[in-house]
């Protein structure tokens, strides 16, 4: 067998994360013009991959384009919490459950791992660091579904909800509640419970939605 070889992170990738990582830490703050020259000085690099990542963010739903502006940090109101949280709602807990029906305990190694991880963030109150194992926690329960076309539109989802979870946790902190309700789905699913582990996860998505909604409708 040929040797593998891992290779190294494309600039622009690297930029992406930094920017990325600095708007979940809310370095960034919602509504705050993101100037290229200026983030490529800060990040030591040149504005070409700068620009690349603020178009991949803009795709995600982090970032937003003005035409008299530029780039600036999306801002989160109710009515995208709704628009985002409406699609998970219906979409992901079908997706959990397909993935479990698969019965194949691999499927969900990542997401036991991401629980392992939280624990540090959640001590440190890294908010960014737990909105990424967040969705990484969610990502790694659906995306044994089977229908890539049912991942990818999650996917395209997981930026924007990380950022709405920051701005939630920000009011009201709690990420001990979410990450239990976590440990209880990933649970289910290894248990090989399909409807349970689908239950579990649409009533946390939908309680999550509630209490953000109380923050940005108050």
């Amino acid at each position: 067998m040929p040797p593998t070889f891992s290779l190294p992170a494309s600039r622009t990738e690297v930029v992406l994360e930094e920017i990325r990582r600095g708007i979940l830490n809310q370095e960034f703050e919602p509504g705050q013009p993101l100037v290229e020259a200026e983030l490529a000085q800060r990040l030591g690099v040149s504005k070409t991959p700068v620009r690349e990542a603020l178009k991949v963010l803009s795709n995600s739903g982090l970032v937003t384009f003005s035409p008299y502006k530029g780039a600036s940090v999306s801002v989160v109101d109710a009515e995208l919490a709704r628009s985002v949280y409406d699609v998970r709602t219906v979409l992901e807990p079908e997706a959990v459950r397909r993935a479990v029906e698969r019965r194949d305990p691999a499927l969900f190694e990542d997401a036991a791992e991401a629980l392992k991880e939280a624990s540090a963030a959640i001590a440190d109150k890294d908010h960014a660091a737990l909105s990424l194992l967040n969705r990484r926690f969610h990502r790694a329960l659906y995306q044994g579904c089977g229908n890539p076309l049912m991942v990818s539109i999650l996917d395209d989802l997981r930026d924007r909800a990380a950022l709405i979870s920051v701005i939630g946790w920000e009011a009201n902190p709690s990420w001990r509640k979410e990450w239990t309700e976590h440990k209880a789905v990933l649970a289910a699913a290894r248990k090989g419970d399909a409807d349970g582990a689908a239950e579990l996860l649409r009533k946390h998505v939908g309680g999550f939605l509630d209490r953000v909604l109380k923050t940005l409708d108050g």
